[in-house]
């Protein structure tokens, strides 16, 4: 897995067709994650807190000025049929500087539903080695100019 790949939990796409996310409508935020549990498509009842085999929030980074808890609301979100293809975008987030109570180890990006009770994580982002935000900001760009989070094509 690359560096800045988005990777969707296979219970997260399940969760879509079982009508458990409204990615039009839900609150959709990305916390940030040691290396204490790696992610992986497979990972059993992935969750941000709420109910589920696997919690991601217990393994958030330190909090500080510009983390907190939970991490944070995804903004601009888009849920619609880009040339055919239906297409997640958002806006790119971005934690900034914090040099006297920021964290510096950031691995993973989780993407959750906050709306859902349970707080289910749809996806993770590889953020490729431990990431500080003590001697600068720390962003998410998604797919770039697009900011497609995820987009489902025909096979």
């Amino acid at each position: 897995m690359a560096t800045g790949d988005i990777k969707w939990f296979a219970q997260g796409l399940h969760d879509l067709g079982s009508k458990i996310h409204n990615l039009a409508s839900d609150s959709l935020y990305v916390g940030l994650v040691t290396s204490v549990t790696t992610p992986t498509i497979a990972i059993a009842a992935p969750h941000f807190g709420g109910t589920g085999t696997t919690n991601f929030a217990s393994n958030q980074v330190p909090l500080g000025t510009s983390y907190t808890t939970g991490g944070k609301l995804l903004t601009g979100v888009t849920w619609t049929i880009v040339a055919g293809v239906p297409t997640l975008r958002a806006g790119i987030v971005t934690w900034a500087q914090d040099a006297g109570a920021g964290f510096t180890t950031a691995l993973w990006g989780i993407l959750y539903n906050s709306t859902d009770a349970n707080k289910r994580a749809l996806a993770f982002i590889d953020l490729g080695s431990a990431r500080s935000i003590t001697a600068g900001s720390l962003t998410l760009d998604w797919s770039g100019a697009t900011n497609d989070v995820l987009t489902i094509t025909q096979s």
